[in-house]
């Protein structure tokens, strides 16, 4: 069994289109999530967590992050092999979301996949 981590960063999708909403893209990656997302998902919504509210693929400023619970000020990203070659774009993207007051846990692809219970144990906690 892995052991489930947060770390400092998270999976957060970027569109620069000459300021156009990030809408469309965020409803595109719904429909596009990976299996680990989709597990996730299953997990976060209707309340399911500590009775916090999350959206997934939810535009915040330029980004659009995996999933957000907005009333708790949480990010949530599932981060797949390509973070580790963004990590310049992952800490900038990182300092702007807490400059916005996010807290944001990242968890690797693997972790939820393999030890999804301790994954939303760790959700729960940050919420509480």
């Amino acid at each position: 069994m892995l052991p489930c981590q947060d770390t400092t960063s998270q999976t957060i999708h970027r569109l620069r289109v000459n300021g156009s909403s990030l809408r469309p893209y965020a409803q595109q990656m719904r429909h596009e999530a990976t299996e680990a997302e989709a597990r996730l998902w299953q997990c976060l919504r209707n309340r399911n967590v500590a009775g916090a509210k999350f959206r997934r693929q939810h535009a915040l400023g330029r980004f659009v992050v995996d999933f957000a619970c907005l009333e708790s000020h949480l990010v949530i990203g599932v981060d797949g092999d390509i973070h580790d070659f963004r990590r310049e774009y992952d800490a900038m993207r990182q300092q702007f979301l807490e400059e916005q007051g996010y807290r944001v846990l990242r968890f690797a692809n693997d972790a939820v996949l393999r030890n999804l219970e301790c994954v939303v144990g760790k959700i729960a906690d940050a919420i509480a």
